[in-house]
């Protein structure tokens, strides 16, 4: 059986998104089914995603063409003023706990919680 883990990123901190990308890349190369999902702060980091000259840019098009990103906490994004940003880039907007993603949702698709 495949292992599921689901990365919930609330932190807004650059070197910590950094690791939350290389573990993601490295659990879907070691064969885990690995989701991750912007939640709470984190969500601010969106707009410099798109940014070329960003030193995370060439990871985040990586997890983003690898189709690992669940999505983006609907709420907090709008809290953030970085939804337009997640539509833009094509994310999903995770609203299925009073307007953010369900821990519990992903719990019973089997997957383990690890939160950043």
């Amino acid at each position: 059986m495949t292992k599921k883990v689901a990365l919930f990123v609330f932190n807004d901190d650059a070197m910590c998104f950094t690791h939350v990308l290389l573990n993601v890349l490295d659990m879907h190369a070691r064969g885990y089914e690995v989701r991750m999902v912007l939640e709470g702060d984190a969500t601010k980091l969106l707009p410099g995603l798109e940014n070329e000259a960003t030193g995370l840019f060439k990871m985040w098009q990586q997890v983003k063409s690898e189709n690992l990103v669940a999505g983006v906490c609907r709420a907090c994004s709008g809290q953030m003023g970085t939804r337009d940003s997640a539509q833009r880039q094509g994310l999903a907007l995770l609203d299925d706990m009073s307007g953010h993603p369900s821990f519990a949702g992903f719990l019973s698709q089997g997957y383990e919680i690890v939160v950043f």
